[in-house]
């Protein structure tokens, strides 16, 4: 299990394919446990300007290496600004994305070295991982329905392929660390799923 330190809040990360309804969860988490919400990318007003950059449909020509960078200066900046100020007052964290879908998107998905996106991201957290992650899984054609009508950005425009090996890579990363990592069935109905977080988190967190 994640050691804890009662004297600061506690940092929790919601991750997963797209569809997958983090950004829900982690609101009603959020509200449940009294933590400052926030997302990654674009947690912040700088991160709003880079997270424009890399979401937006017209950008083809991003190399993937620049790409990887820029969302790791979007998670510096959300650490130093919002982050870390945070869990030093004692206030819970929940995120929507962290630095596993950098690992995840960047490494797994556009096939970088995952050393090298690690290091770097080791050096943008500047210590702060997450303690308790939450990956929210469901079927390829459960994702593929909730994606269906809505204007999708530059990441939800990708091949298959590219979203399953994204997938893969967040379902290994939760096999390596089974002490940080819950995985919870996000094919049931909002409720259901919001129910089983909630017994996680008071399991794992005491929350």
């Amino acid at each position: 299990m994640v050691r804890l330190d009662m004297s600061t809040g506690r940092y929790i990360a919601f991750e997963g394919a797209e569809g997958c309804g983090k950004s829900t969860h982690a609101a009603r988490l959020a509200e449940a446990v009294g933590a400052v919400l926030t997302r990654e990318t674009g947690g912040t007003a700088i991160g709003r300007r880079i997270r424009e950059i890399l979401h937006d449909t017209t950008v083809t020509d991003l190399s993937h290496r620049a790409e990887a960078l820029l969302a790791a200066a979007d998670r510096a900046q959300h650490i130093e600004e919002v982050v870390a100020p945070a869990l030093a007052a004692g206030r819970h964290v929940v995120s929507d994305r962290t630095v596993y879908s950098t690992l995840a998107y960047q490494g797994y998905g556009r096939g970088l070295p995952l050393d090298d996106v690690r290091r770097i991201n080791q050096w943008a957290v500047d210590g702060h991982w997450p303690e308790l992650v939450l990956l929210l899984d469901a079927p390829t054609e459960v994702l593929e329905r909730r994606m269906r009508g809505r204007q999708l950005d530059r990441f939800e425009q990708e091949d298959p392929g590219f979203h399953q090996r994204v997938r893969d890579g967040f379902r290994s990363m939760a096999a390596e660390e089974a002490d940080r990592w819950v995985v919870i069935d996000g094919s049931a109905d909002v409720d259901t799923v919001a129910a089983t977080i909630r017994a996680a988190v008071r399991e794992r967190m005491g929350l």
